[in-house]
C-alpha cells in the first residue's frame, strides 16, 4: 500500500487546455468533479463525443504525478499543476505504474478507480512547444510511454484538497497495465 499527497486540485466548466487552481474541489460519485466540464455519466471528451456520445465517461477524474513536473523543470518547461488540465496533482504515488481497477482513497472519503493513462494530443505542443515528444517517452521495449498522468472514475465522492493523503489499493491479481482510458 503506497501512501502519498495531493499537492494541487483544480477545476474548469469549459473545454480549455489547463484548468484553474482552486483551494478543494467536491468529487461527486458517478460523474467526477462538481462544477468541470469532464464531469457526467458520458462521455465528455469532445473526439469522443463525437465517435459516440453515449460512451461511458471512464475519465471523469484527470490525475497527475507532481514527479513529471519535477522532470519537466529539468528539461527547460514551465508548468505548474493544473497546466496540463488535471484535476488532481499527487507526490509519492506511482500512478504510470499501478494496474487498472486500482483504487485511490483520497482524503476522508473519496475512492477514485484507476481506468486508463492520458493519452497527451497535440495541443500540448501549442501549450508550450516541444512539450509532446518530452511527455511521451520510450520503455525498455521501445513500447511508447505516456507520462501525462492517469484518467479516473468516481466510486466514493467527497472534498478533496493539497495536504490529503492518496492512499492505494491494489485489486486482485491478476493485475492489468493500465492501456489508454
Amino acid at each position: 500500500m503506497d501512501i502519498g499527497q495531493v499537492i494541487a486540485v483544480a477545476i474548469d466548466d469549459k473545454h480549455r487546455f489547463s484548468k484553474r487552481p482552486v483551494e478543494k474541489i467536491r468529487v461527486l460519485t458517478g460523474l467526477g468533479v462538481e462544477g468541470d466540464a469532464h464531469s457526467g455519466v458520458t462521455v465528455k471528451h469532445r473526439s469522443r463525443v463525437r465517435a459516440d456520445p453515449s460512451q461511458p465517461n471512464l475519465r471523469q477524474v484527470h490525475l497527475i504525478h507532481a514527479e513529471l513536473l519535477d522532470e519537466l523543470a529539468d528539461q527547460g518547461f514551465d508548468v505548474d499543476p493544473a497546466d496540463l488540465g488535471e484535476n488532481i496533482t499527487t507526490r509519492g504515488v506511482d500512478l504510470l505504474g499501478l494496474p487498472r481497477g486500482t483504487v485511490l482513497k483520497l482524503g476522508a472519503d473519496v475512492e477514485l478507480e484507476v481506468t486508463g493513462l492520458r493519452n497527451p494530443c497535440s495541443q500540448i505542443d501549442t501549450f508550450q512547444p516541444g512539450l509532446l515528444k518530452t511527455v511521451l517517452g520510450k520503455g525498455p521495449n521501445g513500447e511508447l510511454v505516456r507520462k501525462t498522468g492517469v484518467m479516473t472514475i468516481v466510486l466514493k465522492g467527497g472534498v478533496v484538497a493539497p495536504g490529503d493523503a492518496v492512499v492505494v489499493e491494489l485489486p486482485v491479481p491478476p493485475l492489468i497495465p493500465l492501456g489508454v482510458g
